[in-house]
Protein backbone atom coordinates (compact mmCIF):
# COMPACT_ATOMS: atom_id res chain seq x y z
CA UNK A 1 0.00 0.00 0.00
CA UNK A 2 1.44 3.51 -0.54
CA UNK A 3 2.74 5.20 1.92
CA UNK A 4 1.00 7.34 4.68
CA UNK A 5 -2.45 7.10 5.56
CA UNK A 6 -5.15 6.56 2.39
CA UNK A 7 -8.24 7.72 4.29
CA UNK A 8 -8.06 11.68 3.77
CA UNK A 9 -7.54 10.70 0.30
CA UNK A 10 -10.13 8.17 0.09
CA UNK A 11 -12.77 10.49 1.65
CA UNK A 12 -12.30 13.39 -0.45
CA UNK A 13 -12.46 11.07 -3.56
CA UNK A 14 -8.73 10.91 -4.56
CA UNK A 15 -7.42 7.33 -4.12
CA UNK A 16 -7.43 5.68 -7.62
CA UNK A 17 -6.05 2.03 -8.75
CA UNK A 18 -3.40 4.04 -10.95
CA UNK A 19 -2.43 6.53 -8.06
CA UNK A 20 -1.00 6.22 -4.61
CA UNK A 21 -2.60 7.73 -1.87
CA UNK A 22 -1.10 10.25 0.19
CA UNK A 23 -1.93 12.01 3.67
CA UNK A 24 -4.76 14.47 3.20
CA UNK A 25 -7.77 15.85 5.70
CA UNK A 26 -11.16 17.05 4.28
CA UNK A 27 -11.24 19.98 1.71
CA UNK A 28 -11.47 23.05 3.20
CA UNK A 29 -15.01 24.97 3.40
CA UNK A 30 -15.11 27.69 0.41
CA UNK A 31 -15.27 30.88 1.80
CA UNK A 32 -18.69 32.61 1.41
CA UNK A 33 -19.39 35.16 -1.34
CA UNK A 34 -17.39 36.07 -4.50
CA UNK A 35 -14.39 33.98 -4.25
CA UNK A 36 -13.44 33.90 -7.74
CA UNK A 37 -12.44 30.55 -7.66
CA UNK A 38 -12.98 28.43 -11.13
CA UNK A 39 -16.24 26.41 -11.21
CA UNK A 40 -14.23 22.57 -11.79
CA UNK A 41 -12.40 23.69 -8.68
CA UNK A 42 -15.85 24.47 -6.63
CA UNK A 43 -17.81 21.78 -7.65
CA UNK A 44 -14.94 19.36 -7.22
CA UNK A 45 -14.35 20.74 -3.68
CA UNK A 46 -18.11 20.35 -3.10
CA UNK A 47 -18.28 16.59 -4.40
CA UNK A 48 -15.38 15.79 -2.17
CA UNK A 49 -16.89 17.51 1.25
CA UNK A 50 -20.07 15.45 0.41
CA UNK A 51 -18.17 12.18 0.37
CA UNK A 52 -16.16 13.26 3.43
CA UNK A 53 -19.46 13.92 5.24
CA UNK A 54 -21.17 10.48 3.56
CA UNK A 55 -18.03 8.80 5.07
CA UNK A 56 -17.84 10.39 8.57
CA UNK A 57 -21.84 10.01 8.75
CA UNK A 58 -22.12 6.12 8.35
CA UNK A 59 -19.14 6.08 10.81
CA UNK A 60 -20.73 7.45 13.26
CA UNK A 61 -24.71 6.44 12.35
CA UNK A 62 -24.55 3.54 10.02
CA UNK A 63 -25.58 3.50 6.16
CA UNK A 64 -29.88 3.23 7.19
CA UNK A 65 -29.79 5.66 9.84
CA UNK A 66 -28.28 8.19 7.86
CA UNK A 67 -30.40 10.86 5.58
CA UNK A 68 -28.93 13.38 2.65
CA UNK A 69 -29.82 15.66 5.82
CA UNK A 70 -27.16 14.56 7.75
CA UNK A 71 -24.66 15.00 4.87
CA UNK A 72 -25.49 17.83 3.69
CA UNK A 73 -25.16 19.31 7.17
CA UNK A 74 -21.87 17.67 7.76
CA UNK A 75 -20.56 18.63 4.11
CA UNK A 76 -21.76 22.64 4.68
CA UNK A 77 -23.36 22.28 1.33
CA UNK A 78 -27.36 22.47 0.34
CA UNK A 79 -29.63 19.97 -0.41
CA UNK A 80 -29.60 21.52 -3.66
CA UNK A 81 -25.96 21.12 -4.12
CA UNK A 82 -26.17 17.22 -3.38
CA UNK A 83 -28.44 17.02 -5.94
CA UNK A 84 -25.91 18.19 -8.56
CA UNK A 85 -23.96 15.47 -7.57
CA UNK A 86 -25.53 12.49 -6.40
CA UNK A 87 -29.38 11.20 -7.22
CA UNK A 88 -29.65 10.10 -3.99
CA UNK A 89 -27.97 8.87 -1.01
CA UNK A 90 -27.38 5.34 -2.66
CA UNK A 91 -24.96 6.79 -5.22
CA UNK A 92 -23.30 8.89 -2.94
CA UNK A 93 -21.98 5.92 -1.03
CA UNK A 94 -21.80 4.14 -4.15
CA UNK A 95 -19.16 6.55 -5.37
CA UNK A 96 -17.28 6.47 -1.80
CA UNK A 97 -17.29 2.37 -1.96
CA UNK A 98 -16.02 1.81 -5.31
CA UNK A 99 -13.18 4.46 -4.48
CA UNK A 100 -12.53 2.47 -1.93
CA UNK A 101 -12.75 -0.69 -3.67
CA UNK A 102 -10.93 -0.30 -6.53
CA UNK A 103 -8.04 0.96 -4.13
CA UNK A 104 -8.05 -2.62 -2.53
CA UNK A 105 -8.23 -4.21 -5.27
CA UNK A 106 -5.45 -2.70 -6.76
CA UNK A 107 -3.40 -3.23 -3.95
CA UNK A 108 -4.31 -6.39 -3.92
CA UNK A 109 -2.98 -6.89 -7.11
CA UNK A 110 0.38 -5.33 -6.85
CA UNK A 111 1.15 -7.22 -3.72
CA UNK A 112 0.08 -10.41 -5.62
CA UNK A 113 2.22 -9.62 -8.54
CA UNK A 114 5.08 -9.93 -6.15
CA UNK A 115 5.11 -13.15 -5.71
CA UNK A 116 5.58 -16.23 -8.30
CA UNK A 117 4.10 -18.77 -6.12
CA UNK A 118 0.22 -19.28 -6.12
CA UNK A 119 0.22 -19.53 -1.71
CA UNK A 120 2.36 -16.54 -1.19
CA UNK A 121 0.34 -14.81 -3.47
CA UNK A 122 -2.40 -15.17 -2.02
CA UNK A 123 -0.95 -14.63 1.21
CA UNK A 124 0.49 -11.32 0.11
CA UNK A 125 -3.21 -10.08 -1.14
CA UNK A 126 -4.54 -10.73 2.00
CA UNK A 127 -2.36 -9.20 4.23
CA UNK A 128 -2.81 -6.27 1.80
CA UNK A 129 -6.01 -6.01 2.50
CA UNK A 130 -5.94 -6.72 6.19
CA UNK A 131 -3.71 -3.77 6.48
CA UNK A 132 -5.57 -1.07 4.74
CA UNK A 133 -8.75 -2.08 6.87
CA UNK A 134 -6.78 -2.20 10.45
CA UNK A 135 -5.37 1.44 9.49
CA UNK A 136 -9.01 2.88 8.31
CA UNK A 137 -11.59 1.90 10.87
CA UNK A 138 -14.04 4.37 9.06
CA UNK A 139 -13.22 3.00 5.59
CA UNK A 140 -13.45 -0.47 6.99
CA UNK A 141 -17.17 -0.38 8.14
CA UNK A 142 -17.81 2.03 5.09
CA UNK A 143 -16.70 -0.58 2.54
CA UNK A 144 -17.08 -4.45 4.55
CA UNK A 145 -19.79 -3.95 7.40
CA UNK A 146 -22.21 -1.38 6.10
CA UNK A 147 -22.92 -2.56 2.27
CA UNK A 148 -24.76 -5.87 3.99
CA UNK A 149 -26.68 -3.92 6.82
CA UNK A 150 -27.79 -1.43 3.47
CA UNK A 151 -29.24 -3.77 0.99
CA UNK A 152 -30.17 -3.26 -2.57
CA UNK A 153 -27.58 -2.29 -4.99
CA UNK A 154 -24.69 -1.73 -2.43
CA UNK A 155 -25.12 -5.07 -1.13
CA UNK A 156 -25.20 -6.36 -4.75
CA UNK A 157 -21.92 -4.11 -5.31
CA UNK A 158 -19.80 -5.68 -2.87
CA UNK A 159 -20.53 -9.43 -3.52
CA UNK A 160 -19.12 -8.36 -6.85
CA UNK A 161 -16.46 -6.93 -5.28
CA UNK A 162 -15.51 -10.14 -3.58
CA UNK A 163 -15.69 -11.77 -6.42
CA UNK A 164 -12.06 -10.52 -7.67
CA UNK A 165 -10.97 -13.27 -3.98
CA UNK A 166 -12.63 -15.84 -5.63
CA UNK A 167 -11.18 -15.35 -8.70
CA UNK A 168 -7.93 -15.17 -7.16
CA UNK A 169 -8.53 -18.61 -5.09
CA UNK A 170 -9.60 -20.17 -8.01
CA UNK A 171 -6.16 -19.80 -9.51
CA UNK A 172 -5.15 -21.78 -7.05
CA UNK A 173 -7.28 -25.51 -8.15
CA UNK A 174 -4.00 -26.99 -9.97
CA UNK A 175 -2.50 -26.89 -6.48
CA UNK A 176 -4.84 -29.27 -5.55
CA UNK A 177 -3.84 -32.89 -4.88
CA UNK A 178 -6.26 -34.69 -3.42
CA UNK A 179 -8.11 -37.86 -4.98
CA UNK A 180 -11.27 -35.94 -5.08
CA UNK A 181 -11.59 -32.81 -6.86
CA UNK A 182 -12.90 -29.61 -4.84
CA UNK A 183 -16.10 -29.06 -4.96
CA UNK A 184 -17.72 -25.92 -7.01
CA UNK A 185 -18.35 -23.90 -4.26
CA UNK A 186 -15.50 -23.80 -2.26
CA UNK A 187 -13.79 -20.52 -3.42
CA UNK A 188 -16.93 -18.59 -2.25
CA UNK A 189 -17.55 -20.53 1.28
CA UNK A 190 -13.85 -19.92 2.06
CA UNK A 191 -14.76 -16.02 0.99
CA UNK A 192 -17.64 -15.54 2.72
CA UNK A 193 -16.36 -17.32 5.86
CA UNK A 194 -13.55 -14.25 5.82
CA UNK A 195 -15.72 -11.64 5.29
CA UNK A 196 -17.32 -13.08 8.19
CA UNK A 197 -14.45 -13.37 10.15
CA UNK A 198 -13.31 -9.62 9.36
CA UNK A 199 -17.45 -8.06 9.71
CA UNK A 200 -16.92 -9.81 13.74
CA UNK A 201 -14.24 -8.28 14.31
CA UNK A 202 -14.52 -4.36 13.11
CA UNK A 203 -18.59 -4.55 14.21
CA UNK A 204 -16.65 -5.08 17.61
CA UNK A 205 -14.83 -2.36 17.55
CA UNK A 206 -11.66 -4.21 16.56
CA UNK A 207 -10.49 -3.04 13.53
CA UNK A 208 -7.34 -2.51 14.88
CA UNK A 209 -6.69 -6.14 15.20
CA UNK A 210 -7.73 -7.20 11.76
CA UNK A 211 -4.17 -8.09 11.36
CA UNK A 212 -3.81 -10.32 13.76
CA UNK A 213 -6.22 -12.29 11.69
CA UNK A 214 -3.82 -13.47 8.86
CA UNK A 215 -2.03 -16.48 9.94
CA UNK A 216 -5.76 -18.69 10.79
CA UNK A 217 -6.48 -16.62 7.30
CA UNK A 218 -4.23 -17.69 5.44
CA UNK A 219 -4.48 -21.36 6.94
CA UNK A 220 -7.74 -21.52 6.62
CA UNK A 221 -7.65 -20.18 2.78
CA UNK A 222 -4.50 -22.63 1.93
CA UNK A 223 -5.79 -25.92 3.41
CA UNK A 224 -8.12 -27.07 0.89
CA UNK A 225 -5.32 -26.79 -1.81
CA UNK A 226 -2.14 -27.85 0.17
CA UNK A 227 -3.21 -29.71 2.81
CA UNK A 228 -3.23 -28.92 6.89
CA UNK A 229 0.38 -29.31 7.00
CA UNK A 230 1.92 -27.06 4.96
CA UNK A 231 -0.89 -24.80 4.70
CA UNK A 232 -0.06 -24.14 8.41
CA UNK A 233 3.84 -24.14 7.75
CA UNK A 234 2.98 -20.95 5.26
CA UNK A 235 0.59 -19.12 7.33
CA UNK A 236 3.04 -19.61 10.64
CA UNK A 237 6.29 -18.27 8.43
CA UNK A 238 7.81 -14.89 9.65
CA UNK A 239 7.94 -13.55 6.15
CA UNK A 240 4.78 -10.99 6.02
CA UNK A 241 4.62 -10.18 2.62
CA UNK A 242 3.86 -6.57 1.93
CA UNK A 243 2.43 -4.25 -0.36
CA UNK A 244 4.98 -1.32 0.55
Amino acid sequence: MAKGTAKGAAKRGKIKAEEPASPADASPRLPAGRHGLPREFITQNQRERIITALVDTVAERGYNATTVAHITKAASVSRRTFYEHFADKEACFLAAYEMVADHIRASMGAAAKSFGEWPQQVRAALATMLRFLASEPELARLCMVEPVAAGGEIAARHRATMQDFVRILKAGRPEHSGERPLPEATEETLVGGIVSLIVREISAGRSAELEKLLPDLVELILSPYLGTEEAERLARTDAAPTAD
